[in-house]
């Protein structure tokens, strides 16, 4: 994750090709619920006059960022999908869901542009909107009430120099062997 950006415009054709890596990600019952919101120039301004109070150092140096992709999903969309008849629900009984899958797309399309961001060497970074925050960017960018904040990924060219920042540089990375199992949990691969 990259936390500060140099003064370097992001070409709009780099920024579409990262939403179209975005909007293929996988989809619980190709359900789509997931919007991804670009701000650039004033736009980025503005976010961060709704979302950081005067005088607090919050992200400071994210806000160096060119590009921002607001990362937005819809309860809804999925609980309509999989009350269609080729799921076999005829209601929106949310408690058939293992996980909030309404959330996990929008991690995996989140993951697509990251990873895309990497191979065209540009920086990034993922956070969330401060929750008291939230309904003021709705406000200000007219996102539909039923849209669920997921985050916001900062775009641009890193800032020479820029390496490895926050938490990475202070913890260690967990053994593989605690989070890959093979077979029998706790058993070695």
């Amino acid at each position: 994750m990259v936390r500060e950006y140099a003064d370097a415009p992001v070409p709009r054709a780099l920024v579409e090709e990262l939403l179209d890596l975005g909007v293929r990600a996988p989809s619980a019952g190709f359900s789509q619920g997931v919007s991804l919101q670009t701000l650039d120039g004033a736009a980025v301004d503005r976010f961060w006059e709704l979302t950081v109070d005067a005088g607090s150092r919050w992200l400071q140096r994210m806000r160096t960022a060119r590009v921002l992709i607001l990362v937005w999903t819809s309860k809804a969309a999925y609980l309509d999908r999989y009350a269609e008849p080729d799921k076999g629900w005829t209601d929106r009984d949310e408690t058939r869901w293992t996980a909030p899958y309404w959330y996990v797309d929008a991690g995996m399309a989140a993951e697509n542009i990251l990873l895309g961001v990497v191979d065209r060497g540009l920086g990034a970074c993922f956070f969330g909107i401060p929750p008291g925050k939230v309904d003021a960017v709705r406000d200000g960018f007219g996102v539909p009430a039923e849209q669920l904040s997921v985050g916001v990924i900062s775009l641009g060219w890193p800032r020479p120099g820029e390496t490895r920042s926050g938490s990475p540089r202070r913890r260690q990375r967990v053994p593989r062997e605690q989070q890959v199992h093979w077979g029998q949990w706790g058993e070695p691969g």
